[in-house]
């Protein structure tokens, strides 16, 4: 079961001079940026209220941000919804039809277990699903 929009993704060609431009935005400082290797990206969280926005660098070419940042030069990449039982999750909506870009969990950036639904079962919205990781 989906819990609320957990943070909303945007592709960007350089953290450091977006992160100037959205902790002015949203007047608040950057509280984690990390690597996330398997994904090819580079990554700085704020938080905005109960949600948070992820801004999405590319490490390197082949990543899924550097093609849309050829496309796209920016922008709204993903909407991520929180839901409690991320395996259960991805089994209900196999069930219903949508498209799973990953058919089990991985480990995601900010202590996620994540799972992307393919934008063709979604009206064109890349959407994520995310889990906390339990320790």
């Amino acid at each position: 079961m989906v819990k609320r929009i957990e943070h909303l993704g945007i592709a960007v060609d350089n953290i450091e001079t977006s992160l100037k431009v959205y902790e002015s935005l949203l007047g608040t400082s950057c509280y984690k940026e990390e690597m996330v290797e398997s994904e090819g990206v580079r990554t700085a969280f704020l938080r905005v209220g109960e949600s948070k926005i992820e801004l999405l660098e590319a490490t390197n070419e082949d990543s899924a941000i550097a093609k849309f940042l050829t496309k796209n030069k920016g922008g709204f990449h993903h909407v991520a919804f929180e839901v409690d039982d991320l395996e259960a999750e991805l089994q209900r909506l196999s069930g219903e039809g949508f498209v799973l870009i990953h058919e089990t969990p991985k480990d995601g950036a900010d202590n996620k277990r994540i799972a992307f639904l393919h934008p063709k079962s979604t009206k064109g919205m890349l959407v994520e699903l995310c889990q906390e990781k339990i320790s």
